[in-house]
């Protein structure tokens, strides 16, 4: 991983295949073989899956905005991000910016809701996070078995700001989560979190690069993954460290169930230190449900099959429990509840 890869969707020169090192296990020429018709004009229709949950909102449907294409926040705020996809085997791009004013705090609920089949949907994302804000964006991204779905974030984090992130993927035909921050250090802290559960012949990928450019800085990301059936999950994690950016202290950790045969998982944690004194480190696992707790919660009664769901859950929902605002973190579980 390097460069992002600059995908335009009307121009097949653009798109990546599996010849390019951060798109090996996501072979989007694969699936995409010629350039989609565009999609036409989609209808806003319900709230989205944290709509219980007050705030502003900034959607896109089919790529176009439903009013503005920006945000900027001040004071404490909660926007609702929607990128919401109704269509049939054509194609769509979306772009947004988001920006947090110095002190300001942001709660983003963003989610990614798909109707239709055989889209593709292609969102851009650039978020502004300035010395001394504190920005919370949490992703549900739930879209069609056999759509293809891109999403390119670009996060800039300055001196003393707060960013974490959460992203809950379901998976599709070709499902990708990029997201890439710069990190300013000098007391910054960044967490970027995701879960994958993936059923079916469903493929998610969550690809992330964290670049600590000044020093005293920290970043912690836990990724957790649960696949069945034939699906594929796809970690992809780099953090540098560069030159000056001491004393960052950076920890990377994914985790993932294969509960079938044929399931696939492909991780690759990276970390690249160009500095010193610096406590960086990273692990990766991945196997089946521990046979002795499954054992245990047979002799007091479960049946297999709740068993399996009980320890697949509390698997997951570590991740999910690293949400620090209460009413976002109790409906994500409400969700993953219904999917896990």
């Amino acid at each position: 991983m390097t460069a992002p890869a600059r995908i335009t969707l009307n121009d097949p020169a653009t798109w990546p295949s599996r010849r390019v090192e951060g798109w090996k296990w996501t072979d989007l020429r694969r699936w995409l073989r010629e350039a989609p018709q565009p999609s036409g004009p989609a209808t806003v229709t319900g709230s989205g899956p944290f709509g219980a949950l007050a705030g502003d909102s900034l959607t896109f449907a089919n790529g176009r905005p439903a009013g503005a294409e920006a945000f900027v926040a001040s004071g404490d705020q909660t926007l609702h991000l929607r990128f919401i996809s109704d269509a049939e085997n054509t194609g769509h791009t979306a772009s947004a910016r988001i920006a947090a004013r110095p002190g300001a705090r942001l709660l983003i609920l963003e989610s990614h809701e798909g109707r239709g089949s055989a889209y593709v949907a292609h969102n851009r994302l650039s978020i502004d996070v300035p010395a001394g804000a504190d920005v919370r964006r949490i992703v549900i991204a739930d879209e069609p078995a056999d759509a293809l779905s891109l999403t390119e974030v670009e996060v800039s984090v300055g001196e003393g700001a707060v960013y974490a992130q959460t992203i809950l993927a379901t998976g599709a035909r070709l499902q990708r989560q990029e997201t890439r921050i710069v990190h300013a250090g000098h007391g910054a802290t960044v967490r970027a979190d995701g879960l994958y559960a993936l059923t079916g012949d469903r493929h998610a990928d969550l690809t992330s690069v964290v670049t600590h450019a000044g020093p005293d800085g920290q970043t912690s990301q836990l990724i957790k993954g649960v696949v069945r059936d034939t699906a594929r999950g796809v970690f992809q994690g780099k953090i540098v460290v560069e030159r000056g950016a001491d004393g960052t202290d950076a920890r990377m950790g994914h985790h993932a169930l294969i509960l079938s045969d044929r399931g696939e998982v492909d991780a690759k944690p990276e970390l690249i230190i160009y500095a010193d004194d610096v406590q960086c480190a990273h692990g990766n696992t991945v196997g089946n449900l521990d046979e002795s707790a499954l054992f245990y919660m047979q002799q007091r009664g479960l049946s297999a099959e709740e068993a399996r769901a009980l320890l697949t859950r509390a698997f997951l929902f570590e991740v999910v429990d690293r949400i620090e605002h209460d009413g976002a973190r109790e409906e994500v579980r409400t969700w993953l509840m219904a999917r896990a």
